[in-house]
């Protein structure tokens, strides 16, 4: 009878340990499964984590220790339109609100938990700075986001993974830590935040993950789509690397198959590209259609899907607007104020890059997924925009005469190949930085 006052909390206790155990062997076995499906024999280092050693680690995944809560997308009705809602949980952060409180949890169903969310925290691990993802999405999908970044993570503009935790219902993902933030923070800027990014920082980190997706494209047995391309989803080093995040979304297409059925839930967003809204299927071209997004984003310091400084209709978006204006327009209305502003004698060479990279920009995001380059070729047109700046105002002329679909010259490095070794992929990423012949 004494310790009939303990059986309750005995009780709750165990079922609690018993619901840990059934998430790790659930999420174990997904895990193994998708590695020995991806790896192709190929030792992929994953290491575990204990619950405990992440809640440590985080100091109980406290507010203090929230990087970003970002890319918490609901699927919503507003006034007849289907429209992707956002739920910001930035710390400090001053969200916009066009819509009463009564209309949001009406339009998403009282915010189901069908919704994709990524909360970012720094912690402590072993005497290791890292960031801690935790995710609110099914436990498969996160598996997929560790899995395909383990494949990538010999590529240096992909951040690395380092780990996972199974105990959880979705497992929480442990990657290197990237110092200087989400690119988005540095493009979309405002007063109180940092300094607006160099043009010329912009491009180099456009080409690079331009470089990261051409060889997600063709590196392994069957290509890979990254499916959910952003600036919220592209970290950076110290020194300003960009490093590709989130592959939750990510799938492969099928041998003998031209295309794959993506994933449902993103298929009504914006920024998705054409044909996935139409059909629900995917090529390698939807991801050049979400990079051309990107452009228009470094181009514009605008966010697609919080344009404040253009004047779009409710039915329109970013790159609809730019597609009507670009021909009439002067590039000078189009640019981020903050690239016309910057010092330095670019003059004509600059208008001339701006022009060629807001081109290529159009050519990606062209309705017809044929029409559109391949990210190898975007790869290469944008490291001739990078060569032909670095050259100066001779070569001026021949920028103007640049066409897009011309037939590129090989890069000066032995070119991406399918099921590359991390030997070779280290090869190609230094081969990425130097000068292609011209």
């Amino acid at each position: 009878m004494r310790w009939s006052w303990f059986m309750p909390y005995h009780h709750f206790f165990n079922k609690r340990k018993r619901k840990r155990e059934r998430a790790f062997y659930e999420n174990g076995s997904k895990l193994l499964e998708k590695l020995i499906a991806s790896c192709n024999a190929k030792p992929i280092p994953i290491r575990t984590f204990s619950a405990q050693q992440l809640f440590q680690a985080t100091n109980n995944f406290s507010s203090e220790k929230l990087v970003i809560g970002l890319s918490v997308w609901y699927k919503g009705s507003l006034e007849g339109r289907i429209v992707p809602i956002k739920g910001s949980f930035v710390r400090n952060a001053n969200p916009i609100c066009t819509f009463s409180p009564q209309q949001l949890p009406q339009a998403t169903n009282n915010y189901p938990v069908q919704h994709m969310g990524s909360y970012w925290y720094k912690g402590s691990l072993e005497g290791r700075i890292v960031l801690i993802k935790r995710l609110d999405i099914l436990a498969h999908i996160a598996i997929n986001d560790l899995v395909i970044s383990a494949q990538m993570s010999g590529h240096n503009n992909v951040l690395k993974p380092i780990g996972c935790c199974l105990h959880t219902p979705s497992p929480f993902l442990v990657f290197e830590f990237a110092a200087n933030g989400f690119l988005a923070d540095r493009i979309f800027v405002t007063e109180r935040q940092h300094q607006p990014m160099v043009w010329e920082r912009r491009l180099k980190i456009a080409r690079q993950i331009a470089h990261a997706l051409s060889y997600l494209h063709t590196a392994f047995p069957r290509p890979v789509i990254h499916m959910c391309i952003g600036l919220y989803n592209i970290l950076l080093d110290e020194n300003d690397v960009p490093k590709l995040s989130s592959f939750y979304f990510s799938v492969s297409i099928p041998e003998g198959e031209a295309d794959v059925e993506g994933f449902d839930g993103i298929r009504q967003f914006g920024f998705c590209a054409p044909e996935f809204k139409a059909t629900g299927k995917v090529t390698e071209k939807a991801d050049v259609y979400d990079f051309g997004w990107i452009l228009l984003e470094l181009l514009t310091g605008e966010d697609s899907l919080n344009i404040t400084r253009f004047t779009i209709d409710e039915d329109s978006t970013l790159v609809a607007y730019i597609h009507n204006r670009a021909q009439g327009s002067c590039i000078n209305e189009i640019v981020d104020p903050a690239i016309l502003a910057e010092d330095g004698d670019g003059g004509a060479s600059l208008q001339h890059q701006l022009q060629a990279v807001l081109d290529l920009a159009l050519t990606c995001t062209e309705e017809d997924p044929q029409t559109r380059p391949t990210m190898v070729d975007v790869t290469k047109q944008l490291r001739r925009i990078e060569r032909f700046t670095q050259t100066g105002e001779v070569l001026l002329g021949n920028l103007q005469n640049l066409k897009l679909h011309e037939s590129f010259e090989e890069h000066a490095s032995a070119p991406l190949k399918r099921n590359a070794s991390s030997d070779e992929i280290q090869a190609v990423n230094e081969a990425s930085e130097r000068p292609l012949e011209v």
